[in-house]
C-alpha cells in the first residue's frame, strides 16, 4: 500500500477494497502508553470517527463512505475523495467562486451543528471540493451531543485557519459565518460564543 500522508496520530495509505480504490487510515501505536491502554484508545477513537463520519453523512454532510473498520489494527477503510483541498481552491478562485464555496461550507457546518455534532479540526485543509460540493474529511477530533462551547471552538478554529492560510481574504470567513447563522437556528448564539472565546484568548 502506498503511504500518502503521515501525521502524529495516523498514517494514510492508498489501497483497494473489493475492486475500489480506497484510503486506509491507521492510528499509530504510541510506545509511551501501556500496550493494552494504547490498543483500547486507538480502537475507541477509530470507532468514534467512523460513527461520526457515518452520522454526518446521514444528515446531509458529504463525508467519505466507510467500507470497513478494523478495530484490532485501528484502521478505517474509506472512500477516497478526489479533488483539491478547499485551502488550495480558495487561493486560486475568483470572488464569485469564493462566495459559492464559502456559502457551501457555512451550510455544511450549520447542518453538522444542528445535528449536535462538531468536526473538531475545522480547517480548509480538512475540506475537499468534488463535483461542486464541499466534502468534510478527518472527523477524528469531533464529538456528538456537542455543547455550545464545543461548537464555538469549531468555528473559532476555522476563523484562525483563515487568519493563518487566507489572511488576505477574511471576508470569506464572514460569508461562512453569515450563511451559517442563516441556516442554523442557534447560529447567532454560537457566533457570540466564538467572540467570547477570542476575548478569553486575548486576555489569557
Amino acid at each position: 500500500m502506498q503511504v500518502i500522508r503521515r501525521g502524529a496520530e495516523a498514517e494514510i495509505r492508498r489501497s483497494e477494497f473489493m475492486g475500489r480504490k480506497v484510503l486506509v487510515k491507521s492510528r499509530v501505536p504510541k510506545s509511551y502508553r501501556h500496550p493494552e491502554l494504547d490498543r483500547t484508545l486507538r480502537a475507541h477513537r477509530t470507532r468514534v470517527e467512523a460513527r461520526l463520519l457515518q452520522e454526518a453523512r446521514s444528515c446531509g454532510v458529504p463525508t467519505p463512505i466507510i467500507y470497513d473498520i478494523d478495530l484490532v489494527n485501528a484502521e478505517l477503510w474509506m472512500q477516497e475523495i478526489e479533488g483539491p483541498r478547499a485551502k488550495d481552491a480558495l487561493a486560486s478562485a475568483d470572488e464569485a467562486e469564493v462566495r459559492r464555496i464559502c456559502q457551501d461550507i457555512g451550510r455544511m457546518v450549520a447542518r453538522l451543528h444542528a445535528n449536535g455534532m462538531t468536526h473538531g479540526d475545522l480547517t480548509t485543509s480538512n475540506m475537499i471540493l468534488q463535483d461542486g460540493r464541499v466534502w468534510f474529511i478527518d472527523l477524528s477530533l469531533g464529538v456528538k451531543a456537542a455543547s455550545l462551547e464545543e461548537m464555538g471552538v469549531d468555528l473559532h478554529l476555522l476563523r484562525e485557519a483563515f487568519q493563518s492560510a487566507h489572511s488576505d481574504m477574511m471576508y470569506a470567513y464572514d460569508i461562512i459565518a453569515e450563511t451559517y447563522a442563516g441556516e442554523f437556528q442557534g447560529g447567532r448564539e454560537v457566533l457570540a460564543k466564538v467572540k467570547d472565546i477570542e476575548e478569553r484568548g486575548r486576555y489569557a
